[in-house]
């Protein structure tokens, strides 16, 4: 799939202090919305169109799988090791001249050490019935991550939120720089850029942002095509939440693992909730390199499968 994670700065206007674990809290319903909807534009309409096609044809293909993987898809220690390594500690994208460049460049760990509040917002052209679903698919994954991580992760309607979700259509997407910059105050105009003028075959992606040299994340933004078919848009959801939160890179050698272009599996797989235990794993810290992570991580991976190398 075609998606992007990157990192991105943006200045902070308060400095961060101790945040407290979130209280357990309410699902976040799904928005009310006026069944007038607004009229979309014949260019999210074909749209819509060609993606219907694109799910048909990965499907047919045998491609995006939604098991967790199984005996096709064995691995061991040393594989969930360097898979981490791979997609955790190195980047897709660099920024180049204010454009972004796909180049693999060694990176840093990054992950929030502050909990994370994701909410959902909605393009007044999506219907009542993707809100609803995406809303519950949301909710029911910040659950899953929670676990995973072991780290706070949970869904809110309020003005906490630092992880947001966005499902627009085409003609939304396009004029929303000025709802980004509300919602994110000093995010920068390279990322603007990109979200508003995402090309046909970026199904979505995901800015994650920090403050100067920090490597720990503090604010986040997913952009996810509402013109995609229920599949693709939870298989955006998944790949994309899970990026925001450290996983930037994909990997050819990530099986099973949404955490690869190949598109074989479409939702979050057991090989990738260990890849999120290992990266909140408190004996990791952001900023740490490949070279001083590598063993650390190599340690973590032998216990999660049970002393196998």
């Amino acid at each position: 799939m075609a998606a992007l994670a990157i990192l991105s700065s943006c200045e902070a206007t308060a400095p961060r202090g101790p945040v407290p674990i979130p209280p357990t809290r309410p699902e976040a319903p799904a928005r009310a919305v006026d069944p007038q909807l607004p009229v979309r534009s014949q260019v999210s309409r074909d749209l819509e169109r060609h993606y219907q096609r694109v799910q048909s044809d990965l499907k047919a293909q045998g491609l995006l799988r939604t098991d967790p993987g199984g005996d096709d898809t064995p691995f061991a220690a040393h594989n969930l090791a360097a898979n981490f390594v791979r997609v955790a500690l190195y980047d897709e994208y660099v920024s180049r001249a204010g454009q972004l460049v796909p180049e693999q460049t060694e990176s840093q760990l990054r992950r929030w050490e502050i909990p994370v509040w994701l909410d959902i917002a909605f393009g007044e052209t999506v219907p009542p019935d993707k809100r609803q679903t995406d809303t519950a698919a949301l909710n029911a994954y910040a659950k899953r991550l929670a676990w995973a991580t072991g780290h706070p992760i949970a869904t809110t309607t309020g003005s906490n939120a630092n992880f947001h979700v966005l499902v627009l259509h085409e003609n939304e997407r396009r004029g929303y720089g000025s709802r980004l910059r509300s919602l994110v105050p000093g995010i920068d105009e390279m990322t603007v850029g990109a979200i508003e003028s995402m090309p046909r075959d970026t199904f979505c992606l995901v800015f994650a942002l920090s403050r100067g040299d920090n490597p720990a994340y503090t604010q986040a933004i997913a952009v996810i095509r509402a013109e995609h078919p229920d599949l693709l848009r939870l298989s955006c959801l998944h790949e994309e939440v899970a990026q925001g939160l450290g996983l930037a890179n994909d990997s050819p050698s990530a099986r099973p693992s949404i955490f690869n272009d190949d598109e074989e599996f479409a939702l979050l797989t057991r090989h990738d909730e260990l890849l999120l235990r290992i990266l909140y794993d408190p004996r990791l810290r952001p900023g740490m390199d490949a070279a001083t992570a590598r063993p650390i991580v190599e340690t973590i991976a032998r216990e999660l499968m049970g002393g196998e190398s």
